[in-house]
């Protein structure tokens, strides 16, 4: 006997959203669950500079820290043995009267962590002599922020560190109006989700079609005989791919390449328009024609995808390469066997009546999970080649193949730390560059970097002999010597949403941060970015 079933089914209770959920659901809208769950699985280290240098300089440290706790990175531990003085509670808002006298790591810990019960503070007061020559002491940390000034030989070790073991460091100077930070990455960083324009990631594959889409078109039929609502809902991509056909039986099997032939080829489709459609015009035919000369064009491999490809790391894995670096691998030879990248899958709006447009929808989606499917086959392969114990989740092999053509690998080739220590030292290499960046600083912005990171080791003469750039430098100068090292608390505050925006893309793996050094002229309210 059949069993009919109820007239009325209860669904399916809705998954309300947990209370992490809704704490964090702007920042989870930026970054999703990946990049909140890297920021959670972090610990920042915070180094002030040694007490023979200036130690007093830790504003732009503390709110830099400030605008990690409040997003929730899992710890954060403070390098600083000062005590609390008069001068800091006049500018560092994490420290109140009681404080004075007081250790300034633990008061400012103790302050801090009231931002966020879900993130561990931690405090050293030991001088960096004692400190930072202990094994280990660098060693729980995946990103390291320097508040300057500090003594050369403890910033050429931290550096040093940094390079050996992969982890970024943020060298923070904030002096009176004037403020800037260097970012040292690891030898190679890669980054996979780049969140590039949404527009720039659609891959519609029209001039390397696979068999079902093929077969899509040919579901059309003979597209003058349909009636007037099926010829205005027929998805502009199947009406492109129809065209194309068109196109190449006249074409000598071409596909338009120049400006002129897509333009042809535009007038070709606005050709087919029924004008006389009484629903008020084809829209379908619209989104074609507007479409074809970032459609009509072969599948995108981004630049950075290309560098990716050709890097040493790519080709050559190993049992202790990365995950990203075995996924490359399995990407590259993708690449190398089908011409194109894994499909992302996506597609855009259009007018389509919506059984077509889920049909469309469900064959991109089809072809991008067996593309997956096959890198994660190769990638599984590679594994047991190289007899690695551990295996790539899965989902992030997806993430990779969706992101393929968007890939970055930052580099630092030689390995070189931060400007002020190569400044500090008199880097030949670095001392030969600046007159070139003098030349081509057109906005006025190298003469505040210098100013506060190098203006004690370098003469500012020998720099230019145009007599206004000199005084420019000579005007930076004086402001950094006026205020003795001392911060404001508007211009660190500045500074410490400009460092902590780029600690979040390095601790999550997502954006591209700043590559070299940015430097902020809060007199004329500027900033610039370039690399020395």
């Amino acid at each position: 006997m059949t069993e009919i079933a109820p007239r009325e089914v209860t669904p399916p209770p809705l998954q309300a959203p947990t209370v992490k959920e809704k704490k964090y659901d702007r920042q989870l809208r930026l970054w999703a669950a990946s990049g909140q769950r890297a920021l959670e699985e972090s610990h920042v280290l915070l180094i002030v500079g040694d007490e023979n240098h200036g130690s007093n300089s830790t504003v732009a440290g503390v709110e830099t820290l400030k605008n990690l706790i409040l997003p929730s990175i899992g710890n954060f531990t403070i390098v600083d043995s000062a005590t609390v003085t008069d001068a800091d509670l006049g500018v560092n808002f994490f420290l109140e009267s009681g404080s004075l006298h007081k250790s300034r790591a633990e008061e400012t810990r103790r302050l801090l962590s009231e931002l966020n019960p879900d993130v561990t503070g931690h405090a050293i007061t030991a001088p960096l002599p004692e400190w930072l020559p202990m094994e280990n002491s660098l060693q729980p940390y995946n990103l390291i922020l320097i508040c300057a000034p500090i003594s050369p030989e403890y910033l050429q070790g931290i550096c040093a560190y940094g390079s050996e073991n992969s982890i970024p460091i943020v060298y923070i100077r904030s002096a009176g109006f004037y403020a800037s930070f260097s970012i040292q990455l690891p030898h190679e960083f890669p980054i996979v989700d780049t969140h590039p324009d949404p527009e720039s990631t659609q891959d519609l594959r029209l001039l390397a079609p696979w068999t079902e889409l093929e077969e899509a078109v040919d579901s059309i039929g003979d597209i003058h005989t349909l009636s007037d609502h099926d010829h205005g809902h027929i998805p502009y991509i199947l009406l492109l791919l129809h065209y194309l056909r068109e196109w190449k039986t006249s074409h000598n099997g071409k596909y338009p390449s120049s400006f002129k032939e897509k333009t042809e080829f535009r007038d070709l489709i606005r050709s087919g328009a029924r004008t006389n459609n009484p629903e008020g015009g084809e829209e379908n035919y619209d989104e074609a024609c507007a479409s074809v000369l970032k459609s009509i064009a072969p599948p995108p491999v981004g630049s950075g995808c290309k560098e990716m490809m050709s890097m040493p790391s790519c080709t050559q894995v190993t049992a202790g390469s990365p995950n990203f670096w075995i996924i490359a691998n399995a990407i590259k030879k993708f690449y190398d066997t089908h011409g194109v990248l894994p499909l992302p899958g996506s597609l855009p709006d259009m007018k389509a009546t919506s059984a077509e447009y889920i049909k469309l929808q469900g064959i991109y989606k089809a072809k991008a999970r067996a593309d997956v499917a096959e890198v994660t086959q190769t990638v599984r392969q590679l594994e047991n080649d190289l007899s690695r114990m551990t295996k790539i989740e899965a989902s992030e092999i997806e993430a990779f193949c969706k992101n393929a053509s968007h890939v970055r690998v930052l580099t630092s080739p030689s390995n070189a730390s931060v400007p002020a220590l190569r400044l500090a030292v008199s880097d030949a290499k670095t001392l030969s560059a600046l007159p070139r960046l003098v030349e081509n600083d057109w906005e006025g912005m190298l003469p505040v970097f210098i100013a506060l990171n190098a203006a004690n080791t370098l003469d500012v003469s020998t720099l230019s002999e145009d007599a206004e750039v000199q005084e420019s430098y000579e005007k930076a100068v004086e402001e950094v010597e006026r205020v003795q090292g001392g911060e404001m608390h508007n211009i660190s505050s500045v500074l410490g949403g400009m460092v902590a925006q780029e600690a979040i893309k390095l601790l999550t793996r997502q954006y591209v941060p700043v590559e070299g050094t940015c430097v902020f002229d809060g007199v004329r309210s500027k900033s610039g970015i370039f690399k020395i």
